[in-house]
């Protein structure tokens, strides 16, 4: 395993993270707790959650109870200085209500920072991330700029991590980090941080794969130069890269099946771009999940690649995939495909 630094924090994450949200949904706690074990044999020491998860499905009733699960775990193994542990604050969704509204603003950032240290039975959290911005922006599967039109309740910025550096203080997160974030917003972090002497933000969390490579586009930059390295989520497309949704067939019991709010992948020429990628895979002798896995892998701005299973078996797989050198030719086939199909899946 590869451990690399988790921006300028001083805290080292594996290449390779585990991420949670089908634990208390498609996973039972003894699962999730058997797959948080396996992940540290494997040399992992890196788990990313959220407050609002599981999301396969999606179900108010079950907010939080993925954070559960992983405190169940951190209570009875005794382990929790052995892992870097991530969650998330949600922001403002009249899909997902918490709170009653789930604003970035203080009230919100307080009551939800002190919901989710209960349910993990930790006193810290070491890096503690904005789900999404609290602005309006174009985001999970969005294009163009009709989705930038700010509600006048929006919350600054400003505002947001000025709560966080207050849990800074108190000891409450070591970090903080975005998700689903544009390049402006990385830059007003940056701005604030620099000119205002507000926490600097770590990482930015957001979709990057083989069908959506958008990150390289303006934010690559920033994690580059700047030090704010992606925790790439999705890398497989929501499986989408695996092959076994090619053609339309949608196993039971898959994320399609049980997720069917997630239409950010039904686009046209995904199944397209989908199958020359499969076919590239082929042609060098690896499997689909080997070369996306690897393709993300082999990127210099990502930190961590965020990898979510179903099974222990699938886990192991999806690891050992994640860790894939990929030939220089491979590479260039790759970028071919990307030629003709570019960004099908924002």
């Amino acid at each position: 395993m590869d451990y690399r630094p988790l921006g300028t924090t001083g805290l080292s994450v594996s290449a390779v993270c585990l991420g949670t949200m089908t634990f208390g949904s498609q996973n039972t706690e003894a699962e999730a707790h058997e797959q948080i074990e396996v992940a540290l044999d494997h040399g992992i020491n890196f788990i990313d959650t959220a407050e609002m998860y599981p999301v396969t499905p999606t179900r108010p009733e079950t907010f939080g109870r993925t954070e559960e699960y992983l405190g169940t775990w951190i209570a009875q193994s005794g382990k929790r200085d052995k892992i870097v542990l991530a969650s998330k604050v949600s922001g403002p969704s009249r899909f997902f209500p918490l709170r009653g509204g789930n604003r970035l603003d203080r009230r919100n950032i307080e009551e939800a920072i002190e919901g989710s240290l209960k349910r993990l039975q930790t006193d810290y959290l070491d890096l503690y991330q904005l789900h999404w911005p609290d602005r309006s922006v174009p985001m999970f599967g969005g294009r163009g700029t009709q989705a930038i039109s700010d509600a006048p309740e929006a919350v600054p910025l400003e505002e947001s991590i000025s709560v966080l550096e207050d849990l800074v203080k108190a000891g409450k997160i070591r970090a903080f980090g975005v998700s689903n974030e544009t390049p402006w917003g990385v830059s007003e972090a940056l701005r604030l941080h620099r000119d205002k002497g507000l926490p600097r933000v770590a990482s930015i969390q957001n979709a990057y794969n083989l069908l959506n490579r958008v990150f390289e586009v303006g934010l690559s930059e920033f994690a580059l130069r700047e030090g704010v390295g992606l925790l790439a989520y999705s890398p497989l497309a929501a499986g989408h890269l695996s092959g076994k949704y090619l053609g339309g067939v949608v196993p039971p019991g898959s994320r399609v099946d049980v997720a069917k709010q997630f239409t950010r992948y039904f686009t046209v020429n995904q199944q397209q771009a989908a199958a020359r990628y499969i076919a590239v895979a082929q042609a060098f002798g690896l499997t689909p999940v080997q070369l996306a896995l690897g393709f993300v892998y082999s990127r210099p701005f990502v930190t961590s690649s965020i990898i979510g299973a179903t099974s222990v078996e699938q886990l192991k797989a999806d690891i050992a995939a994640s860790l894939t050198p990929l030939p220089e030719e491979a590479l260039t086939a790759i970028n071919e495909v990307y030629n003709l199909y570019p960004d099908p899946c924002p």
